[in-house]
């Protein structure tokens, strides 16, 4: 028997360098690479099949074996696929970065026109991913074509590869024998083998066998006909790759052919992990090419603000590198992520019209989600400002709407859309920012997320309406003239002069209001556009010990108010008294609108003033 030596030339020993040491992140890859060439090899079998070619052993099962020898130290990949002849061995395995399934391919094509075929193959360097872990490697070959013989092709991966006549009773396919390294040798024990294979090949389209035991045991059920799955198997399957035992609140199951080839399954958790555990959590839609893992947590594949997704996208369009680990045309990843994003926004409309109440339990529980994606999405922010829900005063307690909603109950003379923030409903509607509202019956949406403040602050208009925050909205009562008991217009001015005097550097001017009813005095804040919650949120964000820095507020009095009145009547004849309700006042109004940083001084005053409130009543 006559040993072939052949050596490989000094560029394609070099390139073996980097494929061995470079090109892959994780030696664990090796098997990933192999059992997808055993499948491409089956593939190639399956369609020559059905095209009516003569096969050698026709009637071997279509499968990948692979066994491991913990006292060998070896792990042998075996399938009855297409096989290779000894000009196929010499020109993918001793030529790298040769293609043989992109040869394959481009030969059909050239008599049969495009054959419908599932191949995972793409670049030819695969195979010798298996170099990274062995010491040798050893591959025995039987092409398909009746009258060929079989081949065994030897390697160490230094140098080049020797070719024998392999035994005749060699059945077709290929089987290669991984010999491996010291440090390697933990790939030869099954546990380690079935949770790799479990983890990148579970899905692909032929058996896997393990030392004789099944190992990809669940369907990818993504690339079904979603009429022909129930739902069952759905809930499984999210069981399955989301790790969860709760149904999940929506699935998103869709097919798409242009602009590019996706098959998707998504799913909404019933519940939002990042809330409980306080921490951001990593993107949860794996990457598959042809039902092979691509990455776990694929990043860029969907915006950030989509991280709570959890499912499999599957796509033989997507532009990978040569390693296949990692995406690298970046216009076809965007074009990608645009198509899937969109995709579940049109989801999340049609679902919110469908059922309201089981949208929303999902906005209660990622409704921060859309928010994030209002503020820092500007591509999608339009669309997304349409999944808003949010309490009005004009509907009951607990009941919510859209913007959309919002914009057609508007009346003609109203201009802008309005929301006030408050910890809850009762406390909104008690604010003096809101007496000028329910006076016009405007309708005001209510928010109690900080995030919501952020969001409008990002969105600034929708359908053509300014959003404003109602403490600075410039509104007044239509119906604020003088009633009896009320100051005239030279008391008020008057009043709020002397006000100005009292109060000094504290406020930038005061004047009369005429937006309040119920209230006394409101302040407000012509310098910044920053609103109440954004002023709590700088607050935490403050380092211990800083000062809160000085800022000045306009001071509006209700001259229809009685406290405001009596102010007036008393500040003459007991100005000592005057100043320290003058001062209440604006401390009252600064704790309305959330800005009053320390009440220390506010509450000894309150107290002072009750005490004379007292013993006047004594």
């Amino acid at each position: 028997m006559t040993v072939e030596k052949h050596h490989f030339q000094a560029e394609i020993q070099q390139l073996l360098n980097i494929v061995i040491h470079s090109l892959y992140t994780e030696k664990e890859i090796f098997i990933r690479e192999l059992v997808s060439n055993s499948v491409d090899a089956l593939e190639k079998v399956r369609f020559l099949q059905a095209s009516g070619e003569p096969i050698l052993q026709p009637d071997l099962p279509l499968k990948v074996s692979i066994q491991t020898d913990d006292q060998a130290g070896t792990i042998t990949f075996t399938d009855a696929g297409i096989g290779m002849t000894h000009g196929d061995l010499v020109e993918n395995l001793g030529t790298i970065a040769h293609s043989g399934s992109k040869a394959f391919m481009k030969s059909l094509q050239a008599h049969k026109g495009k054959p419908d075929l599932n191949l995972i193959g793409q670049f030819g360097v695969g195979f010798y991913s298996a170099f990274m872990v062995s010491k040798k490697v050893v591959v025995t070959s039987r092409s398909y074509l009746p009258d060929e013989q079989g081949w065994q092709w030897t390697s160490e991966g230094q140098g080049g590869y020797e070719m024998e006549p392999a035994p005749e009773t060699a059945p077709r396919g290929t089987s290669i024998v991984v010999h491996l390294k010291d440090d390697a040798k933990d790939f030869a024990t099954d546990w380690r083998v079935e949770g790799i294979l479990k983890r990148y090949s579970n899905f692909v389209p032929f058996p896997i066998e393990l030392n004789g035991k099944a190992v990809n045991t669940v369907q990818a059920i993504w690339t079904r006909n979603k009429n022909e799955i129930k739902d069952e198997e759905y809930d499984d399957f999210y069981k399955y790759i989301g790790h969860d035992q709760d149904k999940p609140l929506f699935r998103l199951h869709f097919s798409a052919d242009a602009p590019l080839n996706i098959n998707a399954l998504l799913y909404v958790p019933s519940h939002n992990v990042e809330a409980s555990s306080m921490s951001r959590v990593d993107p949860q839609v794996s990457l598959y090419c042809k039902k092979v893992l691509i990455q776990t947590h694929a990043k860029g594949l969907l915006p950030e603000w989509l991280r709570f997704l959890r499912g499999v996208v599957d796509s033989e369009d997507i532009p990978l590198n040569i390693s296949r680990e990692t995406m690298q045309d970046s216009t076809l990843v965007q074009k990608l992520n645009r198509v899937i994003t969109n995709r579940f926004m049109k989801f999340l409309e049609e679902q919110a019209a469908k059922d309201m109440a089981q949208y929303e339990k999902f906005f209660d529980e990622f409704g921060r989600f859309i928010k994030e994606g209002v503020i820092v999405d500007y591509t999608h922010r339009e669309s997304l400002s349409k999944l808003l829900r949010y309490e009005s005063s004009t509907l009951p307690k607990g009941q919510r709407t859209s913007l959309d909603e919002y914009v057609s109950r508007m009346p003609a003379d109203q201009k802008e859309i309005y929301y006030h923030f408050g910890p809850n409903r009762e406390a909104a509607e008690a604010s003096p920012y809101y007496e000028v509202f329910a006076a016009r019956k405007y309708e005001v949406l209510f928010f109690y997320d900080q995030w919501d403040e952020f969001a409008m602050d990002h969105l600034h208009t929708f359908a053509g309406k300014n959003i404003k925050a109602a403490e600075r909205a410039d509104l007044a009562i239509e119906t604020a003239e003088k009633t009896d008991g009320g100051l005239s217009t030279e008391a008020a001015e008057k009043l709020a002069k002397w006000m100005k005097e009292v109060l000094k550097d504290s406020v930038s001017s005061v004047r009369s209001s005429k937006r309040l009813v119920d209230s006394p005095a409101v302040i407000v804040d012509q310098e910044t556009t920053m609103t109440r919650s954004m002023r709590q949120i700088l607050k935490t964000m403050r380092k211990e010990g800083m000062p809160e820095p000085e800022h000045k507020y306009d001071l509006e009095l209700n001259p229809r108010h009685p406290v405001i009145v009596q102010l007036e009547q008393i500040r003459a004849n007991e100005p000592s008294l005057a100043q320290q309700v003058a001062e209440q006042i604006y401390d009252n109004a600064r704790v309305a609108a959330g800005v009053l940083e320390d009440p220390r001084a506010m509450l000894k005053r309150m107290n002072g003033l009750l005490q004379k409130v007292l013993e006047a009543k004594s």
